[in-house]
């Protein structure tokens, strides 16, 4: 096939990589693409979306796939389907589960789905009361998309009204924490549960768990996310049917009565309390970094599956009877500030191990790190350990200016 890929890093590149060990050969498309992905395929820079849809018609690209959340609550599917092309992600209606915050919690509530007692609200005196009937430790959480920063864990409630202030003042998160969801803390751990949905359909995929926290230690400010691996020995048979029957199920039926079907890759981020499941939020795609260590444990024709999904008619598929780890490589500033770019030098590629490229850019044949997280370094095998060992034995043989990244991924498991 020749196939479209929407974004930029790590997540895409993973997605492309995975889709050139198909036995079938595809055409490959990445739209920006990064520096890496040109290796892989054809970048293109073509920024808006009525643009590329011609670009797809005129190209015979017979399957796009979306990769970042802003692309999918800016109706990129909605634009391309109007141009009668095959394209795998949620409309804009059904991407609002992640766009906003606010709905998401509505959705929830309306159709029974366990979650943190919440409010949902635009005004302040109204957020401080509920606060005052919560714990000292307080969720408050920006209505928009923020890249992933715009949830703050408050330890008192001072501190909560203070987030709450900020937040609707524009101070925080501009217009996206206009509206804000202040909720209950769980306490519990967390899980990223995964499921490709055709609408009506879907297939889970190993459950993984993500790694947020800057340092080792989970110290330090919250990232776009330091490492992940999948799939987590914490979620046993009887928790991942209870998510299947619980949250997927409900929600895909929520959906289709919302008149907004759900087609794509359900992200439910978990809390688990006491061998309960609760929804901390919705993505509506692969996140990152988890795809990178999801990718590898998908059997079979990941290009067919993925167009199947995209017209309705998701099959079943197989999974490796592996795990993966990924490691996260990011630049020395990150996530305060851009740092310079530095050249990325690889001395050799373990076997079980492979890269995938993020923040990089090419230049006279050399990778450069330009990004905040610059790239994943995934590991393969058959326990947690062989394959955090292979992850971190690839990130030793890496070197650029300024390269930190976390020597605890995994930690839950061992």
């Amino acid at each position: 096939m020749n196939i479209l890929i929407i974004g930029s890093g790590g997540r895409e590149y993973a997605i492309g990589l995975r889709l050139t060990q198909d036995n079938q050969t595809h055409n490959l498309f990445f739209s920006p693409g990064n520096g890496a992905t040109a290796n892989l395929g054809q970048n293109v820079d073509i920024k808006d979306f009525n643009d590329l849809a011609k670009f797809a018609l005129e190209n015979k690209i017979e399957l796009t796939i979306v990769g970042p959340e802003n692309a999918l609550s800016d109706g990129v599917v909605d634009i391309f389907k109007a141009n009668n092309l095959t394209i795998f992600g949620p409309s804009r209606a059904a991407a609002r589960l992640e766009s906003s915050k606010a709905y998401m919690k509505e959705f929830l509530a309306k159709n029974s789905i366990r979650t943190a007692r919440f409010i949902n609200t635009n005004n302040y005196d109204e957020a401080a009361e509920f606060i005052d009937t919560l714990g000292d430790i307080v969720v408050v959480k920006a209505d928009g998309l923020c890249a992933g920063k715009g949830v703050i864990i408050a330890k008192s409630k001072d501190e909560a009204k203070t987030a709450v202030k900020d937040m609707l003042s524009g101070e925080s998160f501009g217009a996206a924490g206009k509206r804000v969801v202040v909720e209950e803390f769980l306490d519990g751990f967390e899980l990223s549960f995964f499921a490709i949905c055709d609408g009506n359909n879907f297939v889970s995929l190993p459950v993984a768990q993500d790694h947020k926290r800057l340092l080792s230690g989970d110290e330090g400010p919250n990232t776009g996310g330091m490492g992940a691996y999948a799939p987590s020995p914490l979620a046993n048979e009887e928790l991942i049917k209870r998510v299947e029957k619980e949250v997927v199920e409900p929600t895909l039926k929520g959906m289709q009565a919302e008149n907004a079907p759900f087609c794509g890759v359900l992200f439910v981020g978990l809390m688990v309390v006491n061998d309960v499941p609760y929804v901390l939020e919705f993505n509506v795609r692969f996140g990152d970094p988890e795809c990178e260590v999801l990718m590898p444990l998908i059997r079979g024709e990941l290009g067919e599956i993925l167009h199947g999904a995209a017209l309705g008619k998701l099959s079943k598929f197989e999974l490796e009877n592996e795990i993966a780890v990924g490691v996260v490589l990011a630049s020395k500033d990150y996530p305060y500030k851009s740092s310079p770019a530095a050249k990325i030098s690889v001395e050799n590629i373990p076997q079980n191990s492979h890269i995938a490229y993020a923040g990089v850019s090419l230049e006279g044949g050399k990778l450069y790190a330009t990004g905040g997280r610059v790239l994943v370094a995934v590991g393969k095998g058959t326990s947690v350990k062989e394959a955090r060992d292979r992850a971190y034995e690839l990130a030793k043989n890496i070197q650029f200016h300024g390269m930190q990244y976390r020597d605890d991924i995994g930690y839950q498991a061992l």
